[in-house]
């Protein structure tokens, strides 16, 4: 398992301009957050680093694939990584009362007598950026053979309305039905 160092960036020894990073992380990269809605991650980040005096400007190159759960029919679906995020670093003296008061979530303060700094909670950040918040099939495939069949039947088949009037705590409710 990989630790927290294998993250750290020691920036103090870069020269000024690019640098380039890569990191190919899996399912042991999230352990430590267990995500729960996906699995068999294999994300592939490009981290360019360009060095200025005073600050550095982050790219975050995301790429992969992982496996979601669809939410409409609720079998596996193969998910592709793809998305870009900038951040920028900039080195100050007092990073904490910046980081309170700075309200872009792009820029980030650190001490100017800091030499390293820790990518892998924007790595964790971006990874997940970059996978939808509703996973479906798409509509092409919808109702195909990899959908699974008992659930899109389940949902066509209609509500029951005969079961919310049984029941006497919705009894005032029918006056209401027409309207």
């Amino acid at each position: 398992m990989s630790g927290h160092r294998d993250y750290d960036i020691a920036f103090v020894g870069l020269k000024p301009g690019v640098t380039v990073f890569t990191y190919e992380l899996g399912d042991e990269f999230f352990e430590a957050d267990k995500p729960a809605d996906f699995q068999h991650c294999k994300a592939l980040v490009k981290l360019s680093l360009d060095k200025h005096p005073g600050f550095m400007q982050l790219k975050f190159e995301v790429g992969g694939t992982t496996e979601m759960q669809c939410n409409r029919c609720g079998n596996p679906l193969e998910i592709n990584l793809w998305d870009d995020f900038e951040v920028v670093v900039k080195l100050v003296d007092n990073p904490e009362e910046m980081n309170e008061s700075n309200d872009d979530p792009d820029v980030f303060f650190i001490s100017r007598t800091d030499s390293h700094i820790q990518v892998k909670p924007w790595l964790n950040e971006f990874i997940q950026l970059s996978m939808p918040t509703y996973p479906a099939c798409e509509e092409k495939e919808m109702g195909g053979p990899q959908c699974n069949q008992e659930v899109l039947a389940m949902l066509q088949k209609p509500i029951d309305n005969n079961e919310s009037t049984s029941n006497p705590i919705w009894k005032g409710l029918d006056k209401f039905k027409d309207n």
